[in-house]
């Protein structure tokens, strides 16, 4: 949890030296720490600096879009808008715990049916769904916010069943949830707090088309034909089908880093 608290903290430093070598369920008992003022007003002097990015030869699955990086906006947020980033983040974090713990009971589902490349695959998503929460968790934890723990609840029923509800899940996420909780960090002036939703919403977005690549197979009797190989970016949790780039396209991180994802 510190270390990616910590690679989320050295980002914002790297956003900051960039700019000066350059012209870039409402809860009133939340936490307000002293020091958050203090924070909002230090990250909303900096404008979010796209990173370097190299060539990218394989299908990208829609990676650039209008989330990264967002328009600057240069303002102190407000405490109803700081309050909000953080409801927002706790909801994320518990959405997220939550299809974690429920992909890897998909992929013991799958396994037990016979669909071994579809088991990889929840799994996979699992791994990643975990960085996520993990992600989100540390820039509630960074801004002092105290993380509530919780039991995840869901359903597991037959392989077909499972992935229509993932991609129902991953649909919501990235259509509606993700994208208006980027807005509302941006209001706040949270630079890790876009960050991190940012990394998931990018995520997810990949997601969805392999649920649904998974389904279609499952339906056309070629599942087989699926790869089982996946890896998984421990920064941002993008997740890599059969084979690896140098770098991660979201979030840069090398190669050497990924997880390998098996079912032991």
């Amino acid at each position: 949890m510190k270390a990616l608290s910590s690679i989320l903290i050295a980002c914002i430093y790297v956003v900051t030296l960039q700019n000066c070598s350059s012209d870039t369920n409402t809860t009133s008992d939340m936490q307000k720490p002293k020091s958050a003022i203090e924070a909002q007003q230090l990250a909303a002097k900096h404008e979010i600096v796209k990173p370097h990015r190299e060539a990218i030869t394989e299908d990208d699955y829609g990676d650039n879009d209008e989330y990264w990086p967002l328009p600057p906006n240069n303002t102190i947020g407000t405490t109803e808008a700081v309050a909000l980033n953080y409801q927002n983040l706790n909801e994320a974090f518990r959405g997220e715990t939550t299809a974690s713990a429920k992909y890897a009971a998909f992929s013991k589902k799958a396994e037990e049916e016979g669909y071994h490349e579809i088991a990889m695959l929840f799994k996979a998503a699992s791994v990643s769904e975990n960085f996520h929460a993990n992600n989100h968790k540390a820039v509630l934890e960074e801004s002092g916010e105290i993380v509530a723990e919780f039991n995840p609840e869901f359903t597991v029923k037959t392989t077909a069943e499972n992935l229509s509800c993932a991609i129902e899940g991953e649909a919501y996420e990235i259509s509606t949830m993700y994208p208006n909780f980027l807005t509302n960090a941006q209001d706040a002036g949270n630079q890790l707090a876009l960050m991190s939703l940012n990394y998931a919403y990018k995520t997810e977005k990949k997601h969805k088309i392999l649920y649904e690549n998974a389904l279609n197979t499952l339906n056309t009797n070629t599942v087989t034909q699926l790869t089982s190989v996946y890896y998984v970016c421990p920064t941002c949790g993008n997740t890599y089908v059969g084979k690896t780039p140098k770098k991660c396209c979201i979030s840069m991180t090398d190669t050497e880093s990924f997880i390998h994802i098996t079912l032991g």
